[in-house]
């Protein structure tokens, strides 16, 4: 399939893809709510600013799109048109994500990454083992 889209036309495009409040993420924070966690959004004191902190439970979630993240599924497919500064910019961003996550979890946090296309069974589980660091017993 050719991109038939002038460069224009395609910057413009791309500009509107957004990086907070996106629809999984919204249906996290949901869940989330609604099983009766408290939550701070996008923390830039944190590496990476995860989506969703719990700073309660020490936990940071980050809500990954397949194809942004490259995650091996079939929403992770790079496209064949420009396909090297794909390549580059989906690597480039796999390692950020991995250095973040590296970083947090150095500094005493959980990480949790909840991947666009295992949206439904990934939040059962989340709140599954949020629930379990509730009642387990403060240490300080």
């Amino acid at each position: 399939m050719t991109d038939t889209l002038l460069p224009s036309d395609r910057s413009k495009l791309m500009s509107r893809v957004r990086n907070k409040d996106t629809g999984p993420e919204l249906a996290v924070r949901r869940a989330l709510h609604a099983a009766g966690f408290r939550f701070r959004l996008h923390r830039k004191d944190l590496q990476g600013r995860p989506d969703i902190v719990l700073p309660r439970h020490r936990v940071a979630i980050f809500v990954h799109g397949c194809f942004w993240h490259g995650h091996d599924c079939r929403r992770g497919k790079l496209p064949q048109g420009n396909a090297d500064f794909w390549a580059v910019k989906i690597g480039r961003n796999k390692a950020r994500d991995a250095a973040a996550e590296e970083a947090l979890t150095q500094a005493g946090w959980s990480v949790e990454t909840i991947w666009q296309c295992e949206l439904k069974s990934a939040l059962k589980s989340l709140i599954e083992r949020l629930n379990a660091l509730r009642n387990q017993p403060k240490v300080f």
